[in-house]
């Protein structure tokens, strides 16, 4: 009985030996290269994005160039949904995700003057 406890102890200690060895001839990843130029990520095109705490919900606020375009309210129990200023005036309106009625076209700002 200690023999095959003793060799399944081994057999174990073996098999775990046997998968940390790198197998031959596999080099390691070189680094990628740097992005062509005009391709970096400029960070005024990132959102920015801050966490608030009203009361019991979870404000996240979405922020472009210092301007509130979209909000998201998270309470502790139901799902989440939308604050959305679709005009760009200040208005915001309530978009649920759970809704299948409602069509959400994705909308981008080219330029700005």
């Amino acid at each position: 009985m200690r023999r095959l406890l003793l060799l399944a102890v081994l057999s174990l200690a073996l098999s775990a030996f046997g998968q940390t060895q790198r197998p031959y001839g596999l080099q390691p990843v070189p680094e990628p290269p740097p992005p062509p130029r005009g391709m970096e990520l400029d960070p005024a095109l990132e959102p920015q994005v801050t966490i608030i705490r009203r009361g019991e919900d979870q404000v996240e606020e979405y922020r472009m160039n210092g301007k509130l375009y979209m909000m998201k309210v998270t309470p502790p129990h139901g799902t989440a949904y939308y604050l959305i200023d679709q005009a760009g005036g200040g208005t915001m309106t309530r978009v649920d995700v759970t809704d299948p009625s409602r069509l959400s076209v994705p909308q981008w700002v080219i330029k700005t003057f």
